[in-house]
C-alpha cells in the first residue's frame, strides 16, 4: 500500500495504490488545504480503510517484482520515488476505470429514475381521463 501526496494546482491530493495479487487499486482522496502531518495521519488511521472498501472496480494488472533487492538498489530506488511528484500512470488509469464505473453507474439509474417518473405521468393521466367520463 503506498499513499502519494501531492498538489495538483488547485488541491492538495493524496493517491493510494494498493496492490493484491498482481491487481493495482487506485482511489483518488482530496485533502483540500495542504495537510498537516496529523491530518495525514488521522486519515490514514480512521478514513482509509471505509475508503478502500467503498472503491468497486476492475483492477489493472500489474507485475510483481517476486526478485529480492540489494539494498543499496533499495536506498536509490526509495530516494527516487520521494523525489518523484505525481501519481503512476497505472494508478491514473485505475482512477480512470473507477470513475467510468460510477458514470455508468449513475446513468442507469438516472435512466430508472426518469422511466418511474414517466409511467407515474402517465397513470396520472390515465386516472384523470377515467375520472372525466364517470359522471357522463
Amino acid at each position: 500500500m503506498k499513499l502519494t501526496v501531492y498538489y495538483d494546482g488547485q488541491f492538495w491530493v493524496g493517491v493510494i495504490e494498493v496492490v493484491n495479487d498482481g491487481k493495482l487499486r487506485a482511489i483518488r482522496h482530496l485533502f483540500g488545504q495542504e495537510p498537516k502531518d496529523s491530518e495525514i495521519m488521522h486519515f490514514v488511521n480512521n478514513q482509509l480503510l471505509p475508503t478502500l472498501s467503498h472503491t468497486e472496480q476492475e483492477r489493472v494488472c500489474v507485475k510483481a517484482k517476486s526478485k529480492k533487492l540489494n539494498p543499496k538498489r533499495l536506498q536509490r530506488q526509495a530516494s527516487k520515488e520521494m523525489k518523484n511528484i505525481g501519481i503512476s500512470t497505472k494508478a491514473q488509469k485505475a482512477i480512470k476505470q473507477e470513475l467510468e464505473a460510477r458514470k455508468e453507474k449513475k446513468k442507469q439509474l438516472n435512466r430508472k429514475q426518469r422511466e418511474k417518473i414517466k409511467e407515474q405521468k402517465y397513470l396520472i393521466r390515465k386516472q384523470k381521463a377515467k375520472e372525466k367520463h364517470r359522471g357522463k
